[in-house]
């Protein structure tokens, strides 16, 4: 399934040196390696890590695969990245963090965007019963049909 990213303005741009020091008050030393995954992730949300390593290829040619998974690992434990497993897809990953927004996935083509909350404050839901639980997020996809892809839809065909 060819998956399309809708490349789009982060919610936030977040400059070299901004980035630099939340790396910084997080312990984190200043690498070129975590700035270009920083500034990769920021420009194209909803990336996997594969289209990430390429990005961050153009910056700095000799940047292993595995090592940007590591670097993608160690800032989402951060929580400066933000790691959405879709359904039958690669993990993608966004700068956008500490909202809880959910995800609208496209079952055809993969475009994956933003749904913000529509109601309060993370985790965005009312549970019926939370088991004893400080329940701190909720992940939501929703599934369906891009606009472009209801316009190439064969009207017989659920998909």
């Amino acid at each position: 399934m060819q998956r399309s990213v809708t490349t789009t303005p982060s919610h936030e741009l977040v400059a070299s040196e901004e980035w630099g020091a939340r790396l910084r008050s997080l312990g984190r030393r200043v690498t070129k390696q975590r700035l270009a995954v920083l500034q990769a992730t920021d420009r194209r949300p909803h990336s996997s890590a594969d289209e990430i390593a390429a990005q961050v290829r153009e910056q700095l040619p000799s940047i292993s695969t595995q090592s940007v998974y590591v670097v993608l690992a160690d800032l989402t434990n951060l929580d400066l990245v933000r790691k959405f497993e879709p359904p039958a897809s690669p993990a993608l990953y966004e700068t956008r963090t500490g909202d809880n927004h959910h995800h609208a996935y496209c079952v055809r083509c993969g475009r994956v965007d933003d749904v913000d909350c529509a109601v309060g404050h993370a985790p965005c839901l009312t549970p019926s019963h939370d088991h004893g639980m400080q329940l701190l997020s909720a992940e939501v996809v929703y599934r369906g049909l891009c606009s472009a892809c209801q316009s190439r839809a064969d009207p017989e065909s659920r998909l």
